[in-house]
């Protein structure tokens, strides 16, 4: 698969990438405030990149699969993986580009983590800094201490793991074209040409997730920006295919430890469609 296939808007507005052969210091901070939805294309960096945004959802995109975080999440991209970044409209990016002997067992697929307060402060308190800091000084101290907060940080499972197989990548682009869209197995796999029980074992296989799984995760986390942008509850709900705002709750509680309420701007008080 090439990162393209996951993109499904061709509306998008497209930013750059600076052109950096080399960073300045062992750790360079880009920031980045951008009002409207774009996406970089696809490309790589020999270093290693923190995605961090304060404010909005940051999605990347690789050939293995989608990594999204809100606020109080990073993703950690490791060098030399091709990667397409997209945001929400008012995203305030703080993004960091790490040299590989700064941060090392990386691995080599991105992961998303849990970006403490302290974390998010000392990224912000670091990105108002010259790009050629005080290594020897109290500037390489936190950046020291930083780094060690970024190893130590919880990984998340905000990622949509992607199948390699052409029929088994058609169905989930259709499950994120249509999420409300119900799961009939014997359909998907009369259109894969196999056994439902062959379907399931590759798509287990290729991702690590059954279906049904794959399919609630990609839900879930399709809700993420749209509850970051200030659509309430319950539209976020019926968008996302769920017939009522309880089982939503119910099941965005399980998957991220907090009710959706936490990410909707406006709260409680912003109205649905059905006046909830």
């Amino acid at each position: 698969m090439n990162i393209a296939e996951t993109t499904t808007s061709n509306r998008l507005h497209y930013r750059s990438v600076p052109a950096l052969h080399d960073l300045p210091r062992p750790v360079y901070a880009r920031v980045e405030d951008i009002a409207q939805p774009k996406a970089t294309q696809p490309h790589s960096h020999p270093w290693v990149q923190l995605s961090y945004a304060s404010r909005g959802v940051l999605q990347i995109r690789t050939a293995e699969g989608w990594f999204l975080a809100p606020p109080q999440w990073a993703i950690l991209v490791p060098p030399s993986v091709e990667h397409a970044v997209f945001n929400s409209p008012g995203t305030e990016m703080r993004s960091l580009y790490i040299a590989t002997d700064a941060l090392s067992e990386v691995g080599d697929t991105c992961q998303v983590l849990a970006v403490s307060g302290l974390l998010r402060e000392m990224i912000q308190h670091f990105s108002q800094l010259p790009a050629e800091y005080d290594e020897d000084g109290a500037e390489g101290r936190l950046v020291s201490v930083m780094l060690d907060l970024v190893c130590e940080a919880p990984r998340e499972a905000f990622s949509l793991p992607w199948p390699v197989e052409p029929r088994l990548r058609d169905i989930c682009s259709a499950i994120l074209e249509s999420p409300e869209r119900p799961l009939r197995m014997e359909e998907w796999s009369a259109r894969a040409g196999v056994s439902v029980r062959t379907l399931e074992r590759q798509f287990l296989q290729q991702t690590g997730l059954n279906l049904r799984r794959w399919r609630l995760r990609a839900r879930l986390l399709r809700a993420l920006p749209l509850l970051e942008r200030g659509d309430s509850v319950t539209d976020v709900a019926l968008d996302c295919g769920y017939e009522s705002t309880s089982s939503f709750i119910a099941a965005f509680r399980q998957f991220f430890g907090v009710t959706p309420g936490r990410f909707t701007p406006q709260g409680p008080k912003k109205q649905g469609r059905s006046g909830s």
